[in-house]
This record gives C-alpha cells, structure tokens and sequence, in this order.
C-alpha cells in the first residue's frame, strides 16, 4: 500500500475524539478552507472512524487546523498503514527515503508512542510493537522525555466495545504533527466562567460554532441573542471583535438573580466585559446592547464577518419581542423616560425569518451565519430548514436533547447581495418556506416529558403490585 512520493501530496493521519461526531466533518473542512486548503480524504473514507487520513498540501495548513480544532486531538504525517502488522511493513518499506531522512538522522533524538482504540494492551505487549518497527532506519537517540521527534503506532479495533477483535481492523505509523485545542474545553469551562446564565453555551460547542462560521483574527462578529456571551468569548479567543445585542436588560446589564445555585444574586462585574477580560480578551469587546431582534437597530449595510447565535426556544429562555397584543395603543406622551415596553410572543417561524434576513442583510459576501434551531425529532425532514435566496446551506449537524427533541446546527454562507424582494421571497417561493409546525416546540418538548414521567410511574406502579 504505497504512499505517494511527493511532498505536496503527502497524506496525513487525523486522530479525532469520539463524541460531538456530527460536528466534526463541518469544523476540518471549515478550518481546511480557512487556511487555504481543501477536504480531500482517501478512498473508503467513514465519518464516523476516529481516524481519518486526508490529503493536505502543506504541513504549515496541516498546523493551521491544529491550531482550532477541538474535534481532533492529534494529527501526523502518514508514513504507512495497513490492514496487518505484515501490511503496515510492506506500506513502510515503500515510503520514500527522502522523506523519512530529515528526522532520523544520527543526531537526531525520538521517542515512538503506541496508541490503541478500543482496546488496553500491557506494556509489554507496548514494548514488542516498538521491537518490530526496528526494520525503519533510526539513527538517533532514544529520548522518552523531551526528543525533538516523535512518532506513533497507532491500532485501530473498532467501535464496538462490546465486540473487541483480537486483531486490529487497521494499523497506522506515522510522525507526530501537532495536537489540537481539546484543552480549551477544559480551560474555558462554563464552571470556571466568572458571568454565567441559565443558557450560557457549553465550551466545546462554542469553540465549534466559531469553528464551522470561520471566525478570525480582526473579523467583526455578531450575536443577536447574545444572552451571557458564550458565543463572543469562544470568537475573541481566536481575535476577532465581538458584539450582540439581548431583549434581557438584566441579563445585559449583569443584574438580578444569580444563576449559580450558591449565590442569591449577582455580583457588582458580573457581565459578559468580565468574562472576556478573565480570559485576556477585553480589547476584542466592542459592546453589547439591549435591543429586540426582531426591529433592526442597524444601518442597512454589510457590517459583520459573521453572525453566530442560540436564539431562545422558550424552554429555558423565553421568545419575546417589544408590542402588545392589545388594540388600544397609548399616546406617546404618556410612556416616560424610563418606559419598559410591553413585550409578546416571538414565534420560532419569525424569530427564523428575521434571523436569515438580517443575515443576508448585514453580513459580508463570503461570512457565515451560524445558529441552533430546534426541533421535534418524529416531525423532522429537511424541508424544514429555513432558505433565503441569498444564504447557501454549509452544513446541519444534529445534537440530540432528548427521545423525541433535538437541535440542529446550522451554517449558511452570504453568496448573493440583498435585494428588497428577498425580505419576503419565503412568501413568494414554496421552495423557500419558513420553520412552520414547531411553534408549538416548548408544548411538544415539555409534553414527551410529560409522556415519559407517566410510563414511569405506570411502570413503577405494576413492579409494586
């Protein structure tokens, strides 16, 4: 099985973590065309393997995408695979020489790793995989500690772990590129976090979201819904400028009750500034605003490089916007200066349509949208997934919430310039329908929870008789 011979399309080996799966796919081909490259995997490719082996032009993108992920955690340069430990040799033996030179010169040092999937092996079973690779042309020093190469043997037994063969299904040998940002999860903990709500965005799925809208240094990013600002501090970490707006002035203004079970209230800096300047960020905060997202503050204008957003279901957070159901309207002159406006329902449909609109509005050719959408999971297809005629579909990845509901994550990209007939071509184009039928969401998810408490106690009461 031999690799090719020149640099320029030399393949290369992703480790990838096992959970977020769906996810994974959309972030490396986002970071892949965020620096300069292209997704291109080998034959028989499974999104679902924890290893990928994907053709990169340059080692220098290859440490572009190592630098953001949080899908993978390592990557290396291919230098053979096989099926059998027999195979791999015969894959090594045909790797070119000149490739491999640079880093086994004789003072040069390394160290080799085995890592296996799905399966412990002793160390001494460890220490006979390193003995069997002695046919490679080593010259350095062995170095466990700090050797300037790296190289791993990495054994792939499935996914099943209730079915464990006794032989790999595939082995790869490589040298050691880089790791990922899988410690980002770690370090920017919504636990650790000084200003939090209840729905601020979990670490990992905020550095993803950044991730698939292709967020970058000196890009001017936008949250519409911006509630604690858990969208904004995964965007300033990689540089860019951050911004929102929040019908919740207290949620805005860090006022009010605390969300932290052993705190009544909130603290006198507890606002979404502070969570940036915890993480050495604040010079990438520009503001946020109390504003309803469903009456436009803004110039009609290309503002932002991106809009990621996790607008409100009405589950934990309700759907409002400023207006009154009421047909008697009040005077002006009657609403003082520290008038709070009525608020009302804000259906998921419009909150969707208004959502894509200002996108397609007030994003730059080429910038991302990207925003959670919720739905019930029996009434689901495709169709559902609210179009704009200037917005094109990147990727829908789902996260499931529960038996019967789950969120979908949606990226878009700006490919056409607004035109005023856009604003309601969902009503002129079957084609371009709004998210209609899940209005009712907050009743269907709290109704299958409704449904499951009443097996239980059903089940619970025919054990007891």
């Amino acid at each position: 099985m031999a690799l090719p011979c020149s640099r320029a399309c030399r393949k290369y080996l992703l480790h990838l973590a096992q959970e977020n799966i769906e996810f994974r796919l959309p972030e490396i081909k986002s970071l892949l065309a965020l620096n300069g490259g292209q997704f291109t995997p080998e034959e028989n490719f499974n999104e679902k393997s924890p290893f990928w082996v994907l053709n990169i032009p340059s080692e220098e993108i290859a440490q572009g995408i190592m630098k953001r992920t949080v899908c993978a955690k390592s990557l290396f340069e291919l230098w053979g695979q096989g099926r059998t430990h027999e195979d791999l040799q015969a894959s090594l033996n045909s790797y070119p020489m000149e490739n491999m030179v640079p880093y086994l010169k004789p003072d040069s040092t390394y160290k080799i790793n085995v890592y296996t999937f799905n399966k412990t092996v002793t160390h001494l079973d460890r220490i006979k995989r390193i003995d069997a690779l002695e046919f490679l042309p080593f010259q350095g020093k062995v170095n466990l500690k700090n050797p300037e190469n790296v190289f791993c043997l990495l054994e792939d037994y499935g996914s099943d772990p209730n079915s464990i063969p006794e032989e790999p299904v595939h082995i790869y040998f490589g040298r050691w590129i880089a790791d990922g940002q899988r410690e980002l999860i770690r370090s920017y903990s919504v636990k650790k976090r000084h200003f939090i709500g209840n729905t601020s965005m979990d670490a990992g799925l905020s550095f993803i979201m950044a991730n698939h809208c292709k967020v970058k240094a000196n890009d001017l990013v936008f949250d519409p819904f911006v509630g604690t600002g858990s969208l904004l501090v995964a965007c300033s970490h990689f540089g860019s400028y951050v911004c929102g707006t929040d019908i919740d002035y207290n949620t805005i203004h860090g006022i009010g009750k605390a969300s932290r079970k052993d705190q009544k209230w909130r603290g006198p800096d507890e606002n979404i500034r502070a969570n940036l300047r915890q993480y050495g960020a604040e010079k990438s905060y520009i503001d946020v605003l109390v504003s309803d997202a469903s009456k436009t503050i803004w110039r009609p204008r290309e503002l932002f490089d991106a809009i990621i957003t996790d607008p409100p279901y009405g589950i934990r957070e309700s759907t409002r916007k400023t207006g009154s159901q009421k047909e008697i309207i009040k005077p002006a002159e009657e609403c003082g200066e520290n008038h709070v406006p009525v608020s009302m329902a804000y259906h998921l449909s419009d909150i969707f349509t208004d959502l894509l609109n200002f996108a397609a509005k007030h994003l730059v050719m080429g910038g991302r949208l990207v925003y959670w959408l919720p739905v019930y999971r029996p009434e689901y297809s495709e169709e559902i997934i609210p179009k704009h005629p200037c917005l094109k579909l990147i990727s829908n990845c789902e996260q499931t919430l529960s038996s019967h509901t789950a969120r979908r994550l949606i990226t878009m990209e700006k490919l056409k310039e607004f035109e005023e007939k856009d604003e309601l071509a969902h009503l002129m184009d079957s084609k371009l329908s709004p998210y209609q039928g899940h209005n009712s969401f907050r009743e269907k998810y709290f109704s299958g929870v409704t449904k499951k408490i009443a097996k239980e106690e059903a089940n619970n009461t025919k054990n007891k008789d």
